[in-house]
């Protein structure tokens, strides 16, 4: 379990987040939606002690860190490596030994080749297979849908269910609401840097529809063809 008690995070005087109190935990898919620039990629960095916050993360782990595997929104990979070699990295750093990786490679990646020959998507699915392979019980993943096709949405959406079904605590953040909807437990919205009450899967269509009236009147109130 993860307690996050009283998080606040500022740049100079910005208030990014304010006083956030949430607990998740294991065995549940928690989304997090919100506009740009609401504060989600912070949080998701704050929580993986990436950035210097206010308040605290309480965790059953010495270092959370060690147990916490981080899919960012625009994954990085060094330079001049392959497919193959990035997923062996990535595991060794969680002492993982490997086998048969072939026969796991669920999106069908060209793993022999550079990375730098990868389009887009391939390089997002790559950053997914990754982070998976690393066992972590806490898994971020923010954005995951961004980049990819249809089909590896659908096999997304199966492997999160098998890393929920496994006990894994599971935090999302995306802009495509349906594949929240169909993924998640729980749905917070961060709107002014700060958490609404969780929203249950009976109430989902109802924060659905009121963002997208949101949206709505603030970009049409005055528009016309």
């Amino acid at each position: 379990m993860i307690e996050v008690i009283n998080l606040g995070k500022s740049y100079g005087a910005k208030a990014v987040l304010k006083l956030i109190n949430v607990i998740f935990e294991p065995g549940k898919v928690y989304g997090l939606v919100g506009e740009n620039g609401s504060g989600k990629t912070t949080f998701f960095r704050c929580l993986a002690e990436m950035e210097d916050y206010e308040g605290k993360i309480k965790t059953s782990y010495k270092e959370i860190k060690n147990h916490l595997g981080f899919l960012t929104a625009e994954p990085y990979f060094l330079p001049k490596i392959t497919g193959e070699e990035h997923i062996y990295l990535m595991a060794d750093a969680r002492k993982i030994k490997l086998e048969n990786l072939q026969e796991k490679n669920i999106f069908k990646l060209p793993l022999k080749e550079y990375i730098s020959q990868y389009s887009t998507g391939m390089k997002k699915k790559l950053a997914i297979m990754a982070v998976l392979f690393q066992q972590n019980d806490f898994i971020i993943l923010d954005e995951p849908f961004n980049g990819i096709d249809l089909e590896s949405s659908i096999i997304l959406e199966e492997i999160i269910k098998m890393l929920k079904d496994k006990g894994k605590t599971i935090l999302i953040s995306s802009h495509i609401f349906s594949t929240l909807k169909n993924s998640c437990d729980v749905i917070y919205q961060i709107e002014n840097g700060q958490f609404s009450e969780p929203y249950a899967p009976s109430n989902f269509g109802d924060l659905e529809e009121a963002m997208k009236n949101k949206i709505l009147q603030n970009h049409f109130n005055n528009f016309s063809l």
